[in-house]
């Protein structure tokens, strides 16, 4: 299994915790105490590891077609307004990752990088309402050069305190791609134009690179 190069500090202060933990019971607690201890650190250790695996997904281009930017659930397909950059209404769908979830994000359309704005904020939980406009967040548009703009929202959860986006402005990037990651318990938001075909309905459990959200029209 391979692993993210975003959980290489995490998992070395687990490491290290866990080794302090086992030394201090193995001077001061009960034999039973120190296998409880031991098994309580391989589990923390065993769910760190999980949480930063890399799947094999190779990126698979599909011509109007917008594929999932990560694994989770649908909370939210619902026309919007969408204040930050298109200023309009669009279908907004949201996707919630549990920290049971691989948190890679993937690329949903190919094309060129025309807009990114990171934003401080709260830390609310990633379903809440609100989340999507006051937590912690990172804003990235991708233009197609026929389908036109889509606009993906990286949200900061209760449990996440890192958002990491890859491209910059004037970047080109490949559908299906990695283009970010989220620590933690977290959520993504898609931004699509009005008359966009949505092919996934809520509650709906989809998978990053691979699940078709919606067809755009050409």
């Amino acid at each position: 299994m391979r692993l993210h190069r975003e959980g290489t500090p995490t998992i070395l202060l687990v490491i290290v915790i866990g080794s302090a933990a086992l030394a201090a019971s193995w001077r001061w607690l009960p034999p039973i105490a120190l296998w409880a201890v031991a098994i309580l650190m391989l589990a923390v250790l065993g769910l760190v590891l999980w949480f930063f695996r890399v799947p094999v997904r190779g990126p698979e281009e599909k011509d109007a077609v917008v594929i999932s930017p990560c694994d989770g659930k649908v909370v939210v397909v619902e026309e919007v307004e969408e204040p930050e950059y298109f200023k309009d209404r669009r279908i907004q769908v949201s996707i919630f990752m549990s920290p049971l979830n691989v948190h890679i994000n993937f690329n949903p359309i190919s094309g060129t990088t025309t807009y990114k704005q990171y934003h401080k904020g709260k830390y609310l939980v990633a379903w809440h309402p609100k989340s999507s406009t006051e937590n912690e967040r990172c804003t990235l548009v991708v233009k197609h050069p026929v389908l036109g703009e889509v606009l993906t929202r990286q949200i900061a959860g209760a449990l996440a305190r890192r958002i990491v986006t890859y491209p910059t402005v004037g970047d080109g990037v490949v559908q299906g791609s990695e283009y970010g990651f989220i620590k933690f318990g977290s959520r993504v938001d898609l931004f699509l134009p009005l008359g966009t075909e949505i092919t996934v309905q809520i509650g709906q459990k989809v998978q990053g690179a691979i699940t078709e959200i919606a067809r755009l029209k050409i």
